[in-house]
């Protein structure tokens, strides 16, 4: 299953690379809420991996954005402790601002019970 959640990219890290075959990198969007009169304001961490690195490579630091994510959860255990670390993998980002302008606006809308006052031939070959 898969989420999704706006708000402001407020910081990017540098990828790491933490083993010879696996690359992670971080980033925070700050998400402000107004509930019942209080403003709200929430940090969530990302984190991608391996080829997902590049993904806030196309965003600058304030920009409103969407990520796609999904929750992923790891149990951990050394010197008989147990941990337990999720992560919000992110796999998708887009720029709010984009998904605006490309809005599509019907061109020729239809009003139902809107009757055409020229006769038009049925010009389908079959």
């Amino acid at each position: 299953m898969s989420y999704e959640l706006s708000g402001k990219l407020i910081a990017k890290s540098d990828t790491v690379q933490r083993t010879a075959s696996f690359k992670t990198r971080e980033f925070v969007i700050e998400k402000t809420e107004d509930i019942g009169g209080r403003t709200i304001t929430n940090y969530a961490k990302f984190q991608c991996v391996q080829d997902k690195t590049s993904l806030p490579d196309r965003f600058s630091i304030g920009e409103t954005v969407k990520v796609y994510f999904n929750i992923k959860g790891t149990k951990w255990e050394k010197n008989g402790q147990v941990n337990y670390i999720t992560n919000l993998d992110a796999w998708r980002m887009e720029s709010i601002n984009l998904q605006q302008q490309d809005a599509v606006t019907p061109v020729n809308e239809y009003t139902p019970g809107e009757v055409s006052s020229t006769p038009q031939e049925d010009d389908l070959p079959f």
